[in-house]
Formats: C-alpha cells, structure tokens, sequence
C-alpha cells in the first residue's frame, strides 16, 4: 500500500540529515556535549523548523509532509545513528503531538497542528509521575473543573511529571490529568502561570537530551486545552499510539547498534593481533560482530512488517509495537556493549565514541516502557491468543512458514517454523500446569514469542528480498543472499533458545514430576531443533565475508 513519501523523497530527508550531522554534529562537537550535559536547543530546534523534520508527522491536511510509519521508522533510526540524544529531543515533540493528533477535534487539529509545522514548535509528552512510573492509570495530577453556571469554561491542574524529554525547553505540553470523568489530556504552554521546570537530570547517557520534572501549580486553562473536547478519553488516547512510538524507539535501537557496529568492523580490520587483523579471527567477528548483526536484522524485520501493518490500517498493533520496541532496544543495547569489547581500551575511552552509544542506547530498553513491562504486555496478549485459539495461533504461524519454507527453502523458514510449533507446545503445557501464575514464567514466555515472531518476520523479508519483493522504501543493506543467511542464523537461535529455555522454565516450574521431560521434549521438537543447528558455523563465515567484503 502506497503512503507517505515516495522514495525520492525519503532519500532526500535521510541524505539532507546525514549531511546536516556531518556538518553541524562531527564526534568532537557529541562528546562536548555529553561532556557538558547540554541540550543543542538551536540543533534540534534547525532540524525540525527549517529541515522540516517536524513536517514528516504532520497530516497533509495541516501543512505537513504526512509521512508513513515507515517513513518515521526510517527517518528515526538515520537520527539516532547520528545521537540518541538528539534524536530524543525530536522524538519528544513528535511524542508530544500524538494526543492532538489521534485524539483531538478537526479543529483542535488544524490549529495546533498548524502552529508546529509553521512554527517548528518543541514540544513535551507529560505523562509519567514520580510514583506511577509506566502505569498511567495511577496518575495523581489533577484537573479541577472551572465553572460557569452549568458551563465548564476551564480546568485548574495540580500535579507533578518526571522524567518528561524536552522538559525544560518545550514551547508546548500535552499534560495528562485526572478530571472527574477519568484521565484526560490537555495542551499547556510554557509560560502558563504556575507551570515550572525543574533542572536537568543528570543522566548516564543521552546527555544531549534534556530531562527535566515538571510542576504544575493551579495551572489554569482553558476548556478548549482539553483533547478531544471529552473527559476520560486519555488513557485510550495514549493506548492508540503504543505500537507506532514504540516502533520508533525500536528504530533508535537499530540505529545506535548500527552505527556501532560501523564503528567496531572498521577497526577490526587494522587492528593486528598475532599476526592477522582481528576481523579474520572467528573468536572475534563470531562473538562480537556477527550475533550482534543478526539481532538486528531480525529486529528490522520485524519493525518494517510492523510499520507496513499499521500504514496499511491494520489496526493499533501494540502488541507487535511492543515486541519491536524489545528486539531493537536490546539488540542495539547489545551491539554497543560488545562494540565496546570489540574495541578493547580503545572503546572504554570517551573518544572513540563507542562508549558514548553504549550509555546513550541504554535508554531506548526503559523509556516507552521499560523491557521488564514489554515482556509482560507481549505475554498477557500472546496468551490470550493461545487460549482463545485452543491452542493453535503459534501453529498456525508455523504452518504458514512451512509453507513458505517449500518456495524459499534457503530463507530459514523451516527453521523459524520449528520455533513456532515448539513455542505453542510450550505454551500449551504452560496452561495444563497452570505455570503462567509465576509472574516470571510469564515473562520468560514474552521473551520466546518476542524471538519466535522475529524468526518469522526474518524469514518472510528473506524470502520477499529473494523474490524481488521487498518494499520499495526498505532498508537495501543485504543482498538476497546474505539475508537468507542472516535469517537461518538466527532462526536456529530463536528455535534453541524456545526448545531449551522453554524447557527450562516449564520443568522448573512444575511440580516435580508433574511432566514427562522425554514426551515433552519431543512435543517442541528437540531433536529436530537440535539437527537444524547443522551449517550454522558455515553461516556465521559467510555472513562475516559478507561483512567484511571478502570474497
């Protein structure tokens, strides 16, 4: 389905913020800024009033590019290649509209929508506490009807938000607070009488970012600041756009893991040891380079089928948001990690920035819901499936791989299949024996349906790439045949971590003696897991060629 920028257009905006960050952004400039704690208000506020940035997640209707989730995810990860911290002062103000644009009036819309694009305005997202942290429904920040006769002409708001992005510097707020009708947004500007910023956090990484609490002291505003024009709407405004904002910090993830892996491959090819450069030593490329790239492209895999669903008007998708937010932020936390190893002292210095990714890519794993919260929220919905299903929505899912596995037998669907029929088994005796009432087998669930539909995802791209099939606006890093290759090396992954650690939970939250461990290993398909690990070595050198340009 066609929507948003053409592809022309999207080259444009990811080459003219590339040359922007080449010019303005060179790493000497990101480490002072780390270095002071300091917030590039006049950067971010240039990127998004005369690049435009703020354009993209503005409606055509009002002014703006009307950009595609695919197009946002797109846009996202080119930014936090650049700096996460940046990028968080530009997704704040895309964050800060979402309630204006998912749930205000066409009136509402059209002025403050308007007013953003012509005016570059940064904007805020108030809506975590002091003590609700990602549970919304527990806000304490109140709104207190003003009265006029019958007439409610304003509200008065009290209250206190933490951890708010752009806190310190937005022109515009979308505040939640209580009314008596339930959680509702407002629109709150800065200079508003009693509505203060606090100073900045002073955080472990994205330093570039500013982070500050907010206070709101009988803030008074008036009753068309309210979203939507409705009492109670807020929490079901929020919920409308989990699965697209959390795809984009998935995006933040690709991109940091990204650029540094860019940095660690480089490096590894002049850096000698006993005689041959680091990048032709398989105890190096296998362990710090090549798992690292697979978890990333599996995690893309599953933001770009993501973002095509939602453009496609598939409905919220907070599930698939939320299992795309898991893979990329812990992927892109992973990668930074071992860039750093890879780069031996060299990486633990503040100059050869690999470091910095590492503390500023930490952040994408607890903002937008922390990774603890996202396994939940995956577990409770695959769950239902399960049950609702009887049984078969991961079979099904293996069924269909199966399928796919017989026109694109080198995609790695076969093996990707194997991970979904073992996780429905999992799942299947999880119930029998009642085991979900372990909160962390639950969450360990989360975990393998996040790997077992990543598998799938990969498959699918690998097997679209090969039929010439990909979107038009995907990312073109891999040939055909290298992301065949990156697919089957992380579907065997995904089918030995569901068999094995599947097997590991279930029995160790049973009753002992309760399950036959030789019948259930044969329900998740074991032996057949364990003989598709055959040829993985072989993989993993062949993506490393790939990698490395070797022929």
């Amino acid at each position: 389905m066609d929507t948003g920028l053409d592809r022309d257009t999207l080259d444009l905006v990811l080459k003219t913020l590339r040359e922007f960050a080449s010019d303005q952004l060179p790493d000497s400039y990101l480490i002072e800024l780390d270095t002071r704690d300091e917030f590039p208000e006049e950067i971010v506020r240039t990127m998004l009033a005369d690049l435009g940035v703020s354009l993209l997640f503005i409606p055509e209707d009002y002014g703006g590019m009307g950009a595609s989730s695919f197009d946002v995810y797109r846009v996202c990860e080119q930014l936090a290649r650049i700096d996460v911290g940046v990028a968080t002062g530009v997704f704040a103000t895309f964050l800060g509209s979402d309630p204006i644009v998912f749930g205000a009036t066409e009136e509402q819309k059209a002025h403050w929508m308007s007013m953003i694009g012509e005016q570059g305005l940064l904007m805020a997202y108030g809506a975590t506490e002091p003590e609700a942290g990602s549970d919304l429904a527990a806000l304490r920040t109140t709104a207190k009807r003003i009265m006029d006769g019958d007439e409610i002409t304003g509200y008065v708001i009290n209250g206190n938000k933490q951890w708010i992005s752009n806190g310190g510097y937005a022109d515009l707020y979308t505040i939640l607070a209580l009314t008596p009708d339930g959680p509702t947004w407002f629109v709150v500007d800065r200079d508003t009488e009693g509505f203060e910023s606090g100073k900045p956090e002073d955080k472990h990484g994205i330093r570039a970012s500013n982070t500050a609490a907010l206070s709101l002291q009988d803030v008074k505003v008036d009753a068309d600041r309210l979203v939507g024009e409705a009492e109670g709407l807020g929490l079901a405004q929020a919920q409308e756009v989990f699965g697209y904002t959390r795809l984009m910090v998935a995006a933040f993830g690709l991109g940091a893991g990204w650029e540094a892996m860019d940095r660690a491959i480089p490096y590894s090819q002049g850096r000698i040891q006993g005689g041959a450069p680091l990048s032709e030593k398989q105890g190096y490329t296998h362990k710090l380079i090549v798992p690292n790239v697979v978890h990333l492209e599996a995690a893309r895999a599953y933001v770009e089928e993501t973002a095509l669903r939602l453009d496609g008007g598939e409905g919220k998708l907070n599930t698939e948001g939320a299992i795309a937010k898991y893979m990329g932020s812990e992927a892109g936390n992973k990668a930074a990690e071992d860039a750093i190893q890879a780069l031996g002292g060299y990486g633990y210095t503040k100059e050869y920035m690999v470091e910095k990714i590492k503390r500023d890519v930490r952040i994408t794993t607890i903002y937008e819901g922390t990774s603890e919260i996202l396994e939940m929220t995956i577990a409770r919905d695959r769950w239902q499936e399960h049950l609702k299903s009887r049984g078969a929505f991961f079979h099904d899912q293996g069924s269909s791989l199966d399928q796919l596995a017989k026109i694109a037998p080198d995609s790695g669907a076969d093996v990707a299949a194997l991970a979904a029929h073992g996780l429905a088994e999992v799942m299947e005796l999880a119930r029998t024996h009642r085991l979900t009432r372990n909160q962390h087998v639950l969450f360990r669930l989360g975990e393998l349906v996040a790997y077992a539909e990543c598998a799938g995802a990969l498959a699918r791209r690998a097997a679209a790439s090969q039929a010439g099939e990909l979107p038009d606006k995907t990312d073109e890093r891999f040939s055909a045949s290298a992301l065949a290759t990156v697919s089957r090396i992380f579907a065997r992954e995904a089918a030995a971590k569901v068999a094995l650690d599947g097997t590991r939970w279930v029995l160790g939250a049973a009753e002992t003696g309760s399950v036959d461990a030789a019948g259930f290993e044969a329900a998740v398909g074991m032996k057949a897991i364990q003989g598709a690990q055959s040829g993985l070595l072989t993989d993993m050198d062949a993506l490393a060629d790939t990698l490395y340009d070797r022929s």
